[in-house]
């Protein structure tokens, strides 16, 4: 990156991340994002997903700044210095999930997940899900509210408060985590290999209706759902050196 890198910024609806791109846009001035080299989104944690999947084709390293309510994803916010901060960033390439469904209606839907794709009961009944791992069919039937399988940068969100494990990067895992599992009554998931092709059978699919969702894209009345990696998609974060991602995920595992 240049040492004096051209920022684009763009801000979240608060008043908060509003007045900080005038005061940040005032100070620096403001490039298109093409000719950037970094993206600079105020917000929270929605905003800096919702950042990164706007524009994943551009290619553009991404330094979030905390503007919003959750800021797992966002650097501190400080004026001061930030084309050196954003200079000296240490950057991590993510690979997002890629989720193909099909429909009760004959329909089939793509969407991509950077924290993770989750299958949800639609209505009271409990879903009935089947699960094949490369192939192989590992689970005949979890009875449960759902289910969820989660990037290692996911898996502090939607994952942990699920109850599953912390997945450090690196590790070249993907958590697969139930949502109030009842049958089987013990089954509490399972971590990965980071190439696994997951598939997720919905049995009496118009009985127990389920969604899917990749982060913020849903679908309804799904009938099968099948979540890979995809390695030919990749996105770069940058972080301050002294508080990385990888400390961030890591001190997750010794909060309260």
């Amino acid at each position: 990156m240049a040492a004096t890198p051209k920022l684009a910024f763009l801000a979240s609806e608060t008043e908060k991340a509003k007045d900080a791109l005038r005061r940040l846009v005032a100070r620096y001035g403001n490039v298109p994002m093409e000719e950037a080299d970094a993206i600079v989104p105020l917000g929270g944690d929605g905003f800096m997903l919702e950042s990164l999947h706007r524009y994943m084709g551009l290619k553009r390293p991404i330094y979030g700044m905390q503007r919003g309510s959750i800021g797992f994803l966002m650097n501190a916010y400080r004026e001061e210095q930030l084309p050196r901060r954003v200079a000296l960033a240490q950057g991590y390439k993510l690979h997002p999930l890629r989720m193909k469904v099909l429909t009760l209606s004959g329909s089939r839907i793509q969407a991509l997940a950077i924290n993770e794709v989750s299958l949800l009961r639609e209505t009271r009944q409990s879903a009935k899900i089947r699960i094949d791992v490369d192939g192989v069919i590992r689970l005949e039937e979890l009875i449960c509210d759902g289910i969820l399988i989660a990037t290692p940068a996911g898996s502090t969100a939607y994952n942990l408060s699920a109850h599953g494990p912390i997945v450090p990067l690196g590790s070249g895992v993907l958590a697969l985590t139930p949502i109030c599992p009842f049958r089987p009554r013990r089954w509490r998931g399972a971590l990965l290999p980071h190439s696994a092709k997951v598939k997720f059978r919905i049995l009496e699919a118009e009985k127990r209706p389920v969604s899917a969702v990749a982060d913020y894209t849903e679908a309804r009345d799904v009938v099968e759902v099948e979540v890979a990696e995809d390695r030919k998609v990749s996105l770069t974060l940058l972080f301050d050196p002294e508080h990385n991602l990888e400390e961030r995920i890591l001190k997750e595992q010794f909060g309260s």
